[in-house]
């Protein structure tokens, strides 16, 4: 790694968001743990984890659409700002309901789906930005990597954080110091400086710009099929983590300190990740990388599943977490380089609605199916699952880009004054 990787810090406004966000997400994993900790100390039940996770999560998938078009319509700036704030106060809220109220589930599942509503705002704001704060558009795949990192670093230190937190001194300690790390990142954008830019008044309607931006998807394969695979692997696949509470208390016969860890090993296999994809080689095919990658993520989740030794199941958990890392950077990373400005918010909130919002489907389906056949072996078909997907998608990746790849050629020979970037919008 040389020192043009960090080029992109030169960027004021970047460092700035870089710096903020580290600390902000470093209190929303803390919030995470200590709520599914929090559900499963309490209910025992599989089904209330899956419950708690759609909660969260399913409201992104109804309103990130729109959130999305918010998004290419006013100001992301003023409106991230606006999620920030609404974050801190669920986070209050949240502090406020477990002291006073003591453990009423109910609120924290209410709670939970308020914070899935601001997310479904926050996400294609946020994602849409940062090609806004990057100075030099080249740096701009750097910039991407890097917060990538910066989330699995945060993966890596909230949880095990969280679970020493929660023996020690409950989970509304976890809520308070993650309503506080929001004052970083508020921080952080009240310090950046942006161009005056008149905002232009919308020409169509909303639903005429999602028609827009679902259509755009379907027309540019490079895109939309990465992710229908996303939406894939996170129905079928990605859920396995809300299972980590029964390894922790069933399994491993442990408390909140061995979740965190778990959830901390799956982690630091994902920083890995990020450095492993950080030193590949400029111009590497990165669908196989992808293939290869959700190999090892099925493998790892199909080793980890049975183990009953806690350091082999820290080891196969890291394994997990190297695999996971990079199918959504590489995903992220296309969509992002590839997009059209005008499309970005919304082709985000398609992502952000096969990311987040196909999870809590598999989440109450990986919590029902564990009712029955026990956590270890719907761990083994959630692995089996990420590599038949891998088979399947490989081909029609290389299939239908090389496919849009001729067809931008073919333009370019008939018509070389055409711009390829308004044609296509990327």
């Amino acid at each position: 790694m040389n020192i043009k990787t960090f080029k992109v810090f030169h960027s004021r406004n970047y460092k700035l968001y870089f710096c903020g966000q580290s600390v902000s997400l470093i209190g929303t994993w803390m919030q995470y743990t200590a709520v599914y900790w929090l559900i499963y100390a309490q209910t025992h039940s599989t089904f209330m984890l899956g419950l708690v996770a759609f909660a969260t999560q399913f409201p992104s998938f109804l309103f990130s659409p729109l959130g999305g078009v918010i998004s290419d319509r006013y100001n992301r700036y003023k409106l991230l700002l606006t999620t920030q704030i609404a974050s801190l106060i669920q986070a209050t809220l949240l502090m406020l309901l477990i002291v006073f109220m003591q453990n009423n589930i109910a609120g924290i599942i209410l709670l939970s789906t308020l914070l899935g509503i601001i997310n479904a705002f926050d996400v294609p704001a946020r994602q849409s930005m940062v090609y806004e704060i990057v100075q030099h558009k080249e740096d701009l795949p750097n910039a991407i990597a890097f917060n990538s990192s910066m989330v699995n670093v945060a993966r890596l230190i909230g949880p095990a954080l969280s679970g020493i937190i929660l023996e020690k001194f409950g989970a509304s300690a976890c809520f308070l110091m993650n309503a506080l790390s929001f004052l970083a990142v508020i921080t952080s954008l009240l310090f950046m400086r942006f161009p005056i830019v008149l905002q232009k008044p919308p020409a169509k309607k909303v639903m005429g710009e999602l028609k827009e931006g679902w259509k755009y998807i379907k027309q540019t394969p490079s895109i939309g099929l990465v992710i229908l695979l996303l939406a894939c692997v996170s129905f079928l696949v990605l859920p396995f983590s809300t299972l980590l509470p029964v390894y922790a208390k069933t399994i491993f016969k442990g408390g909140a300190s061995i979740f965190g860890y778990l959830n901390s090993a799956i982690g630091l296999g994902a920083v890995a990740g990020a450095f492993f994809l950080a030193l590949l080689k400029k111009g590497i095919d990165l669908k196989k990388v992808l293939f290869i990658n959700l190999f090892i993520f099925g493998g790892g989740l199909v080793l980890f599943s049975h183990m009953t030794n806690l350091p082999m199941a820290l080891f196969f958990a890291m394994l997990t977490g190297f695999g996971m890392m990079s199918q959504t950077t590489i995903i992220m990373t296309i969509v992002q380089t590839n997009v059209s400005a005008t499309m970005r918010g919304r082709v985000i909130s398609y992502l952000m609605m096969a990311f987040a919002g196909m999870q809590p489907l598999g989440g109450l389906l990986i919590g029902f199916l564990s009712q029955y056949i026990g956590a270890p072996n719907t761990l083994v078909g959630e692995g089996i699952a990420a590599m038949l997907i891998a088979l399947i998608f490989f081909p029609l990746l290389r299939k239908n880009i090389l496919a849009e790849e001729d067809k931008i050629k073919l333009i370019e020979l008939e018509d070389p004054l055409i711009d390829i970037n308004k044609k296509y919008g990327n």
